[in-house]
């Protein structure tokens, strides 16, 4: 978290401790700081304060996007289409219908090319389908940084008249936030606000309901329906604020600093760096080794100082192969994923970023060995 923002998070839990829906003073002071925190976020994201909602997390406010755009379409259709390299929240088997055959009869995903680029052709196909009433689609993604062609796949969704449903979980504060949606989610985390704080943007134009009781304080919860612990808003909101003032400046570093990983990493022999070297997230990189294991990677880069990631970025368990590198063609085995966090929280990323890359060939070679792998 942004320090600014956790001092924020402490100041708040005695400011904002009361609840918003009550008639007491300490419920107004409350319910004053939590309109105050959605319209900051409002305004950074160039909307209405009454277009922004919130949800318990991230990953929840992505499922809701893509659950509110199908309900309330549910008297045309059923179906969605998404890129085979979303967030599962989206993607998870099991919540899509399905025919006797176990296709799903309400769900279509877009194949995605090397660098995990949509296919714009496949996408257009895919939206004129019968009966598809949403599509989802990433701002950029999260393991890899490609940036998707949000403007020109929101365009043929209008074209459609399909309402298109923005994954921004992973760009919004790092990079200029997306304007080419019907419907957007976000964490706060991205832009070093505190976990347990997810956004939806919901312009009104567009249909978008959660299946459900209305509720009757619609004014405060917004469409979602969901209440945030109000200093978590607040810290949100300060975060917001001091990352957005420096933005610019701290994603030309990170984008530089990331391609210093990229190189380390390439000069690797039998290191495939994924993703867009260039139209990319500034502040995440993966890479895949060739006879290593990602396990063994993360172990013995920790053992040394780093923490890195491997396996999906959006499942709980690292041991799940990523879905993403699967449909990019990339080695699902052997990936490492670096996330650098904000110069505010990481005063030292340029230095701790040369220490990584000194030892990158070191620790792939380390971890080959125990494998056997410098026999074959």
């Amino acid at each position: 978290m942004h320090p600014r923002a956790r001092d924020t998070l402490v100041a708040a839990i005695d400011a904002g401790w009361a609840d918003p829906r009550r008639l007491h003073s300490e419920a107004r002071t409350a319910r004053r700081l939590l309109d105050q925190a959605r319209e900051v976020l409002a305004t950074g994201l160039q909307v209405r304060p009454s277009e922004v909602s919130f949800a318990p997390d991230g990953p929840t406010a992505v499922r809701w996007v893509v659950d509110g755009l199908r309900y309330a379409a549910r008297r045309r259709g059923a179906r969605v289409v998404a890129s085979a390299v979303e967030h599962s929240s989206v993607l998870v088997p099991g919540r899509h219908a399905a025919d006797s055959s176990g296709e799903s009869t309400a769900f279509a995903t877009v194949a995605v090319d090397r660098t995990g680029r949509v296919d714009l052709g496949a996408w257009a196909q895919a939206v004129t389908g019968p009966g598809t009433v949403g599509a989802a689609l990433q701002h950029a993604n999260g393991e890899v940084g490609t940036v998707q062609p949000l403007e020109e796949a929101w365009a043929v969704c209008r074209a459609a008249g399909v309402p298109l449903g923005v994954d921004a979980q992973a760009s919004l504060g790092r990079t200029v936030s997306p304007t080419s949606y019907d419907v957007l989610a976000g964490d706060a985390q991205s832009w070093g606000g505190p976990g347990g704080l997810g956004l939806v943007v919901l312009p009104e134009r567009t249909r978008w309901l959660l299946p459900g009781a209305p509720d009757p304080d619609a004014a405060l919860s917004g469409p979602t329906r969901h209440t945030p612990w109000i200093p978590l808003a607040l810290a949100a909101a300060e975060a917001w604020q001091q990352t957005e003032a420096t933005r610019e400046a701290d994603a030309l570093e990170a984008f530089a600093l990331v391609d210093r990983i990229r190189a380390a990493a390439a000069a690797v022999a039998d290191v495939e760096v994924v993703g867009d070297p260039v139209d990319r997230l500034p502040h995440v990189v993966t890479f895949s080794a060739l006879y290593a294991d990602g396990e063994a990677l993360v172990r013995e880069l920790d053992r040394r100082g780093f923490g890195v990631a491997s396996g999906s970025a959006c499942t709980a368990s690292t041991l799940e192969p990523s879905h993403v590198l699967a449909a990019m063609g990339a080695l699902t085995h052997g990936n490492i994923r670096v996330t650098l966090p904000l110069g505010a929280v990481a005063p030292d990323r340029a230095a701790q970023v040369a220490a990584f890359c000194s030892v990158i060939a070191e620790v792939v070679a380390s971890v080959r060995a125990e494998l056997g792998a410098h026999r074959l």
